[in-house]
Order: C-alpha cells, then structure tokens, then sequence
C-alpha cells in the first residue's frame, strides 16, 4: 500500500513527474541555485529559474543536466529529491519504483548515472525508458501494433526522432540540438548584428513571443533589451520575426537532416504507414510557430502536433505504469537488471 509509482521526465530544460493514479502532479525547470560558499542548494526548480543572471556572486543558477544528459550528478541527486518529495507532498518515498526517460542516443555509463542518480534519491527500483518511445505512447500512437509511427521530440537539449512498431524503435537518431540551441542562436545573432549582449531569459522570452521557423502573412517585431559590447551600456533594439528565423536557420537544418536521416534508414512498409500516419511533434520544441509547416514542406509527408506536446513524455511513462503488461516490451531490456 505504501508502494508509490511515478513516472519522470528528466528533461534538460524542464522536469515533469507523474504520479501514477493522478497524472502529472509535477512541472518545474532543471535548475537547481548553489551558494557557492557552502557547495549546498539554496533554491530548485521554479525559484532557481527566476534568479538566472540576476544572482550575486555566491549564488550561481546551474541546470544539472546538459544536452539531456547529466553533468553535475550531485546536484542531479539533489534535484530529484526535492522533485519527488514535492510530488509526493512529504511522504516517505523509499518504496518508491521510477520510470526515468532518457535520450535514446546516451551511451551506458549515461544511462547507469541517470539509474545512480535516481537510487542515490532513494528510490527503489529504477526503470528506464527511451525518450521518443516514451512520446509516442503519450501522443497516442499505436506503438504497440505492427504499424510504423515516427514522433519527433524536440526538448531543451535533445531532439528525438524515432519510428517506432510494434513496442520498439526500429529507427531513430538523437542530435544535441534543441531549444536551448535555438537560444543560442538567437543570442549570437544578436550579439553579431547590434553588438547587443542578451541573457538567456531574453533569448527564450524572443523566440517563444516572436520566433518562427517558417514565413508567416503576420511577421511581428519586439524590443528588446541589453547591454552594448562597444560603450557597455544597456540598450534597446528592435528585432523582428524574419530576423530571428534567419538566426535558427542552423539548429532547424540540423533537426531536418536527422529527420530525413531516420526516414532513409526506414523499412520500405513502415515508410507507406508514415506516408499515411503522418509525422507527428511532441517536446516543447513542437511549439515554434510554423515548425509544422517546414518539416512537411522538406519531407512531403503531414505533419501533426501532439494535443500537450509538452506532457507527452511524461503521460506516456505514466501509461507504461498503468499499464506494465502491455509496455513490457519497452522496459525488457531494464527488467533484466532486476532480476539478477
């Protein structure tokens, strides 16, 4: 009775937890706020979020996990903590069993950190699953069926891109470009043409308000602020839709050829089901205006977006913790390690 199963999606930019019989109890960011006197976490999740670049020298914002993989375990571990604790309002969670969705592209001493992690946490027993399996059964695809769904998970670190048939991937490709590299862009972009220094806060605030990865009847412009490299002094400039998809043309591109990449690599028959099914987005990615519109202009085939592109991840470890039987095929590989 005291036994409690929860689903996580250890994202790079956000981590969502689900908690089985209630569904998602948990959003925050992955961030974690050190004060760098002690080495000990002052703040995590949203209220580390909010003092990014606005911290004194003793405190430092650090996101525990990079390019989806971790790359501070200590405060990975402590992240989780604080997480599942939250999730679980305070109660005791060392009986507790975790589905953790990871990347498909990490290597095995990856994975085992992202296993350690979650054990160092406390947590009972570990299972792990792969990030683009784990979307396309939140986004409803028939995953479990001999048909081939291709989803792409465009997160913060990572974008995934699978076809998936019968409970497994059959092909797929996971490129370190993502939102977070769509931020980047923006910010060299930026620097290089108003010699204007942005934060990231700036950058997603501009690419969530006016980005865009294809053209659009309404092309929109905002201000923005920061700080002049030649006189160094704060500074106002307006930026408008074109510019800032100008500036992503590289991160996007990289993305489309991994999408093309994984079809090429595609079986002839689970190729006519894509044709059909169509491509389907998840991740928060899937929320750049018009991304739809360039995959399927670039690949001939429909392009649909997830009903919660956002939740996909997570609902779809949820699933698999409602449901173990009919998953099993998804988590064999982990099971394994239990046994021994």
């Amino acid at each position: 009775m005291f036994t409690k199963d929860i689903g996580v999606d250890l994202g790079t930019a956000n981590t969502l937890v689900y908690l089985r019989g209630k569904g998602i109890v948990l959003r925050e960011p992955s961030v974690v706020a050190v004060n760098t006197r002690t080495e000990k976490a002052r703040y995590v999740g949203k209220d580390a979020k909010q003092i990014i670049g606005r911290t004194p020298g003793s405190i430092v914002a650090v996101r525990p996990l990079r390019e989806g993989v971790i790359a501070d375990f200590d405060l990975a571990v402590t992240m989780l903590q604080e997480f599942i604790r939250k999730a679980l309002k305070g109660h005791i969670f060392t009986k507790a069993r975790v589905i953790i969705c990871i990347p498909s592209g990490v290597t095995s001493v990856e994975r085992n950190a992202v296993r350690e992690a979650a054990e160092s946490a406390g947590v009972r027993q570990v299972f792990i699953i792969e990030e683009p399996m784990a979307a396309a059964i939140g986004a409803g695809l028939p995953t479990t069926e001999p048909t081939g769904s291709m989803i792409v998970d465009i997160g913060g670190g990572t974008s995934e891109v699978a076809v998936v048939s019968m409970g497994g991937i059959v092909s797929s490709q996971s490129v370190k470009c993502a939102g977070d590299a769509f931020d980047t862009a923006i910010m060299n972009f930026i620097k290089k043409k108003y010699n204007l220094l942005i934060g990231e806060r700036t950058a997603e605030h501009v690419k969530l308000t006016i980005g865009s990865a294809f053209p659009d009847e309404t092309e929109d412009s905002m201000e923005i602020k920061g700080r002049n490299l030649l006189n160094g002094l704060p500074e106002n400039v307006t930026v408008s839709s074109a510019e800032i998809r100008d500036a992503m043309i590289e991160p996007l591109s990289r993305i489309l050829d991994a999408i093309k990449s994984t079809l090429e690599k595609t079986p002839p028959e689970l190729s006519a089901d894509i044709i059909d099914q169509g491509i389907t987005l998840a991740g928060g990615g899937a929320l750049l205006k018009g991304l739809d519109k360039l995959i399927s202009r670039e690949t001939g085939i429909p392009v649909y977006i997830a009903e919660y592109p956002l939740d996909c991840v997570a609902e779809g470890a949820g699933k698999v913790l409602e449901n173990m039987e009919k998953y099993q095929d998804t988590l064999v590989e982990y099971l394994k390690y239990y046994e021994k």
